[in-house]
């Protein structure tokens, strides 16, 4: 798989590449031992350099996940606690994993509509709509609404992973989240570039998340493929 191309909103292609190994190694794709294909080999098939790879592996084995041994190789060592970007992000493959990016489809301050849930402090809130890839296979439309009070976001500022964003940016990270799993219908304003139509009955997610207070800060729905990917919660 080749890594989505730097662009002002995508994360550096080593931080690519390290986070699809962490979610290759989350889905059971790369199993505890393994011995990975050679360095030159890999920086061919991810489309990038050996030294931007080794960035990439230099973040794995500083998380415990890979063990770099002198003349045999690399080899993959699994842990039960790994700080991840896409950590909360819980759609993978059918087949497991998957590199998460997104395009930004629109950016607006609007006033909260009656159907959402009431969470926040604010009667506005930012809604933002994108289109979610993984491996650069489109799987889902989503749109969140973070709080008025949360802050106030630039459309160009956008990151793939709005949590490191939250973070860096507004100044505050989501803690926790309260997924709820059912099916709905893709909305109207889904891009055809999803492949499922507007109507359809798919995979439906909503989202609670909550920041350093006792109200949660931003409310999300997604609508997902499931014949591209499936939601994924593991218990450690």
């Amino acid at each position: 798989m080749t890594p989505r191309r730097t662009t002002p909103t995508a994360l550096p292609i080593y931080v690519q590449i390290s986070e699809m190994l962490i979610r290759e190694i989350a889905a059971g794709r790369l199993v505890d031992g393994e011995r990975l294909p050679p360095e030159r080999d890999m920086a061919k098939h991810h489309g990038t350099t050996v030294r931007t790879l080794r960035k990439s592996l230099n973040e794995l084995e500083k998380k415990g996940l890979l063990e770099r041994i002198q003349g045999s190789g690399n080899y993959i060592r699994h842990s039960t606690s790994v700080e991840s970007i896409y950590s909360m992000f819980r759609l993978e493959l059918i087949n497991g994993g998957g590199l998460p990016t997104a395009d930004v489809l629109s950016v607006d301050r609007c006033d909260k509509p009656s159907d959402l849930p009431d969470f926040g402090t604010a009667k506005e809130a930012t809604r933002i709509r994108r289109l979610r890839f993984l491996n650069q296979t489109p799987i889902a439309v989503e749109e969140i609404w973070l709080d008025g009070d949360a802050g106030c976001i630039a459309p160009d500022a956008l990151q793939d992973s709005l949590y490191q964003f939250y973070r860096r940016t507004l100044g505050f990270w989501i803690s926790r989240a309260q997924d709820s799993v059912s099916i709905g219908a893709v909305p109207r304003w889904s891009p055809d570039e999803f492949g499922l139509p507007a109507g359809q009955i798919t995979g439906y997610i909503e989202r609670l998340s909550w920041a350093q207070s006792p109200v949660a800060v931003e409310y999300s729905r997604t609508w997902f493929d499931t014949n591209q990917a499936r939601y994924v919660q593991r218990l450690i």
